[in-house]
């Protein structure tokens, strides 16, 4: 079988189907495999399928282990709320980790390796169709691949997609800057490598936590620009940057000077969509559900994927080593896009609530600082075992208005409460 992409998503996948003894090829259209970006979180609904795979005491050599997430208003700089991440991994069986996100990639793809895989790079596939028994890809030099079954791991801008939808990326009109410092001196000593910390203000949060093992500290900057709104071609440039948060207290507006300044990362998504298969080809990944980042499920969602594909090639196995892949690809799509969906528009209004300013902002304080410390009732839909089929999907939380820290103010609702 083909995977197209090779992406966390893709690599991910790839792991998945051929530790079931499957023969994959995996093609990827860079020259090299690589991946970019600072840090990653993986919450236990990931932690646990690395575990299954074998993979979770590497990812925990790599990565770190904090102890607590801590919400605190950008502002003022006060704590709003707070999980206490070893209570959490009780709950949930498996850690939360951060980790590198190229660490994370080069995991999955040594993990590739090992499994046999073949690996292809410089392979940049422009058209996808189903055949007879199977399904083809077309690359840009004109060769055509063919297999019984093609996973569409290729991204935000899917070639794969518009077999299923004709719709965009959206884009939100924020925008990320990243950086990594040694933890060895200055700045990044004193901070507290044991949590993971995140500053939400009126348009724009900031947030930090230790990777690989403490040696570093990863920070993300991201902040709504005025010129996206505006509709002008350059945006996100670092003099907006520095002012969108010229308001924010004094330790977030000195971690600015380190971020990255010369490159940053527009922030878009796609609306959902709850069609993922075409006949044998299926969408993986950012290709199927790219989120916005706020609660930290995108590559998570993407791993997910692989290993419910993988789960069901091992149900619809027979004996002589033929899988029965409509079976496996109907399963699939009944139980991922409905999951994938409630994260996509959760992250959108998890976003929403970060940044308030106002009123709103301080309801949302209000409710925020009145949370139980234990209270996983928000996260309980999100952090537990990833459902192999629509019944083991677990309920959606209830909203709570931010009206009810003022009755005399707005009905905005909060997904997290």
């Amino acid at each position: 079988m083909l995977v197209v992409g090779g992406g966390i998503g893709g690599l991910g996948a790839a792991y998945a189907l051929a530790r079931r003894g499957l023969a994959v090829r995996l093609l990827e259209r860079a020259a090299d495999f690589g991946e970019v970006g600072a840090g990653i979180q993986l919450a236990p609904n990931c932690t646990r399928i690395l575990d299954d795979y074998g993979l979770l005491d590497e990812a925990k050599a790599l990565g770190v282990v904090p102890d607590a997430m801590i919400m605190r208003d950008a502002v003022d700089g006060a704590e709003l709320t707070r999980l206490d991440l070893r209570d959490l991994e009780r709950r949930y069986g498996f850690p939360y980790l951060v980790i590198h996100r190229s660490d994370l990639h080069a995991m999955l793809l040594r993990a590739c390796e090992r499994a046999g895989v073949d690996l292809r790079t410089s392979q940049q596939v422009v058209g996808y169709a189903n055949t007879g028994g199977g399904a083809r890809v077309t690359l840009a030099d004109g060769r055509v691949e063919e297999a019984r079954v093609v996973i569409a791991a290729d991204g935000l801008h899917s070639v794969a997609r518009k077999l299923l939808s004709d719709d965009e990326p959206v884009s939100s009109a924020y925008v990320a800057y990243r950086g990594t410092v040694p933890t060895s001196h200055g700045r990044a000593a004193d901070v507290d490598l044991s949590e993971v910390v995140v500053y939400v203000g009126p348009g724009c949060h900031f947030v930090h936590y230790g990777l690989r093992g403490g040696e570093l500290l990863n920070q993300v900057a991201v902040f709504e620009s005025p010129k996206a709104r505006a509709g002008e071609e350059d945006w996100g440039t670092p003099d907006e940057l520095d002012a969108a948060f010229a308001r924010t207290c004094d330790f977030v507006r000195e971690g600015l000077p380190h971020m990255w300044r010369d490159k940053w990362w527009r922030m878009y998504d796609r609306d959902p969509i709850m069609t993922w298969v075409d006949g044998n080809i299926a969408l993986l990944g950012d290709a199927a559900h790219p989120p916005l980042q706020y609660i930290a499920q995108g590559a998570i969602m993407a791993i997910e994927d692989g290993w419910v594909l993988g789960e069901h090639v091992a149900r619809h196995l027979a004996a002589d080593g033929t899988v029965d892949w409509p079976a496996v690809l109907a399963a699939y799509q009944a139980v991922r896009p409905e999951h994938c969906r409630r994260v996509l528009t959760t992250s959108r209004a998890w976003g929403e609530l970060w940044h308030l300013d106002g009123t709103p902002r301080r309801q949302r304080n209000v409710l925020l600082r009145d949370r139980d410390t234990r209270d996983y009732a928000f996260v309980d839909w999100l952090y537990g075992p990833t459902a192999l089929d629509p019944s083991d999907e677990p309920p959606m939380f209830t909203t709570i208005p931010l009206a009810s820290a003022d009755a005399d103010a707005g009905a905005l609702t909060s997904p997290a409460g």
